[in-house]
């Protein structure tokens, strides 16, 4: 198991490294220093005086990948790419554009993503794995036809659909919980409510069937066939062999979701006011401010490594054969 992970471990770093240019390249080579300048400044005709001056106030006026001019050592710490995109590595993601500290910024809003982000996340997967089992268990029948019909209409209909719809009716009509903001402490949950049930209910179509189609490929194996045969309920085979069997592509799918429970999500932390990493990053673009956006795209990518280790681990976890290969 541990030269396993350490194998998985190795694959993941010059991915990250990859990653971490291929940013940089988009930010610095594509979108140069100077265009950078002219867009925060934020006039038509700035002058060549105004662009050198931000530039030197946020460390832009350095070479991108070596600075000839300097001596030793500094010839490639002395760079853009050091002092911008090589220090992520070590958690340094420096300061934004208006002077607040990223680093610190990102903590603090930890919180209240994971707040959202969590909730959903566990109730989400419930509730559609025992939808689907649900289908599967009537297939065939005209409850299975209801819930396929009723999937794919709630598929059809558009997320702001529900975030809308929802606070009009639960928080302007009925006047149940606020219809944004948030809090810290016990009045948290009035505040998380309301955007955890909108967020399950918007992916809970598509995520079942999904689950569902899942569950039918492996009902109509020869190991069903056989358990049935030694008098197995339906219920039994269900639960006790195709669940089971079924949790290597629920497990790939579950992976992508790991870095919404710490990035939040965009548009439900947008609407609702709440103060989390999703709501950060929508900010950041919206002010261009590609320091922010630099490292919530470093942090996306490095939890999105993280979590494909973690799917190969509980792999060998669900089959031990995956250890083999």
């Amino acid at each position: 198991m541990l030269a396993y992970i350490v194998r998985r471990l190795l694959y993941a770093i010059p991915i990250l490294i990859g990653v971490n240019l291929i940013t940089f390249a988009l930010f610095f080579v594509v979108n140069s220093p100077d265009d950078m300048a002219r867009m925060q400044l934020g006039v038509k005709r700035v002058t060549p005086e105004a662009i050198d001056k931000w530039k030197m106030e946020r460390g832009y006026d350095k070479p991108l990948l070596w600075n000839a001019k300097a001596a030793g050592i500094d010839q490639a710490t002395e760079t853009i790419f050091f002092r911008k995109s090589a220090r992520m590595f070590a958690f340094d993601f420096g300061r934004a554009d208006d002077g607040r500290d990223i680093a610190r910024e990102i903590r603090g809003r930890m919180a209240p993503s994971l707040a959202v982000a969590l909730p959903v996340f566990a109730l989400g997967l419930f509730a559609a794995v025992s939808f689907a089992l649900l289908l599967v268990y009537f297939r065939a029948s005209y409850l299975d036809f209801a819930g396929v019909v009723l999937c794919v209409a709630m598929m059809s209909v558009s997320g702001l659909f529900y975030i809308i719809g929802g606070q009009w009716l639960v928080s302007k009509i009925w006047h149940l919980v606020p219809i944004s903001g948030y809090a810290g402490g016990l009045d948290t949950a009035k505040f998380i409510v309301l955007p955890v049930i909108i967020s399950v209910v918007g992916g809970i179509g598509s995520s079942t069937r999904w689950y569902r189609t899942l569950f039918l490929e492996e009902i109509s194996k020869d190991y069903v066939r056989t358990a049935r045969a030694k008098g197995l309920s339906e219920r039994a085979v269900l639960f006790g062999h195709v669940l089971r069997n079924a949790l290597i592509p629920i497990l790939t799918g579950v992976v992508v979701l790991i870095p919404l429970l710490f990035m939040g999500s965009l548009l439900i932390e947008s609407f609702f006011g709440i103060p989390g990493l999703g709501s950060y990053t929508i900010d950041a673009i919206n002010a261009q401010d590609f320091a922010v956006v630099r490292a919530m795209v470093f942090i996306g990518s490095l939890l999105y490594i993280v979590g494909l280790l973690l799917t190969d681990i509980s792999y060998t976890l669900v089959d031990p054969r995956v250890r083999l290969q």
